[in-house]
């Protein structure tokens, strides 16, 4: 409550500026009927409101109100008209442009104000001795307020550049954030593209031995049928996974583990059974592998093997070399089919997303036609943090 007061407050400056001024006109007005000169109380009147009523509009036209000030003082000091409390308001107006204008306009008004300092001591000062005590203690007035002005301004600005750090860091944080989820996505998008075109290269070439094998080997086309079916559910079970991850505030439960190098066995059986002749050789010690890089290392050779399903012919024969060395791991998928004859539709990114994932690690990949017929997939990682013996 107090709070919404206080801010409702704040909002309405002129009244703030008012009753700010009214202690000024409380001063003053005394002053009109006791006045000691031949004038009498009405103009005092005047040169008080003249002084007083400005200043409620002083923020909103602070170089005007201090002009109209001035401008009042200066025509009370040519009529010789006795100083009251309402010229406190020249010094109103110097704190005013000293807190919230550019520093030049604080400084004329201090420049004002000093010169004012001077015309009442040469005016109203009896002795040189009283002239100079109401220069020195004006003057130190007028400074004063400017000082403190110029400390308020100053502290404006500080707490408004922090206030706008704030805001650029929050917003720079939300940006961090859209970035990690477009990097998120990215990663699904290329994990779904593994899984996907490598169950579905298992599913398509398990229905054409299915479909050759039907009516002359029942046997075996009912066990391609059921391959199929393990790998379509598979399939299934990861594309799940995955997207499940892009579920908002979805807290079902954790998800399946991401493959590894220990699932590479149950890969090439995977592809075995599809009907595809091939054989798997490790050399070396397998070092501790973190989890990023053991699916690297598995999707590299997923999409290795894709690429012979889809690519390599019906007679083709693959191998897959992993090789565990002190600098790098090296990942070699070849073939002996079609090779550089093989036909490309445009529409793949098994290469591009294994060189990504590839070059996270500081690693390459390089794919090509092989000199006496077949493809050759060669990756090459480098053993860093991620990989310690």
């Amino acid at each position: 409550m107090l709070g919404t007061l206080w801010e409702w407050w704040r909002r309405k400056t002129p009244l703030v500026d008012a009753v700010f001024m009214a202690p000024l006109i409380v001063l003053s007005v005394p002053m009109a009927w006791n006045a000691y000169d031949d004038i009498g109380p009405p103009p005092y009147l005047l040169l008080t409101l003249a002084l007083c009523l400005p200043l409620v509009f002083r923020r909103s036209y602070p170089r005007t109100v201090f002009a109209i000030v001035a401008l009042v003082s200066f025509a009370q000091w040519g009529a010789a008209i006795e100083p009251i409390p309402a010229n406190g308001a020249i010094l109103v107006g110097v704190y005013t442009l000293a807190a919230g204008q550019p520093r030049v306009w604080g400084i004329a008004a201090a420049l004002v104000g000093e010169l004012g300092a001077v015309m009442a001591a040469l005016r109203y000062a009896v002795n040189p001795g009283e002239l100079k005590a109401i220069f020195v203690m004006l003057t130190i007035v007028v400074w004063s307020v400017w000082i403190l002005g110029t400390y308020i301004s100053t502290r404006r600005a500080y707490t408004r550049s922090v206030e706008e750090r704030a805001a650029r860091l929050e917003r720079e944080r939300d940006t961090e954030v859209q970035m990690a989820m477009a990097a998120e996505r990215a990663r699904i998008a290329r994990e779904l593209h593994d899984v996907v075109a490598h169950n579905v290269s298992v599913i398509v070439v398990q229905a054409d031995g299915a479909s050759y094998a039907i009516e002359t080997d029942t046997a075996k086309a009912k066990e391609a049928l059921e391959t199929i079916s393990a790998t379509g559910r598979h399939a299934l079970a990861e594309m799940r996974r995955l997207l499940g991850v892009l579920r908002e505030g979805d807290d079902a439960g954790s998800y399946a583990p991401q493959p590894g190098v220990g699932e590479l066995a149950d890969l090439m059986d995977q592809v075995r059974s599809s009907g595809l002749p091939l054989e798997f050789e490790v050399v070396g010690v397998p070092p501790e592998l973190s989890a990023g890089l053991q699916l690297t290392i598995y999707r590299i050779v997923q999409e290795g093997l894709t690429n012979t399903l889809k690519h390599a012919g019906p007679e083709a024969a693959a191998t897959v070399r992993l090789h565990y060395g002190d600098q790098a791991i090296e990942i070699d998928v070849t073939d002996d089919g079609r090779g550089a004859a093989a036909a490309d539709d445009g529409r793949g990114h098994g290469l591009a997303g294994m060189r990504e994932r590839a070059a996270v690690y500081g690693g390459g990949v390089e794919a090509g036609p092989r000199a006496g017929g077949g493809f050759q997939v060669s990756a090459r990682i480098p053993v860093r943090e991620e990989a310690r013996t």
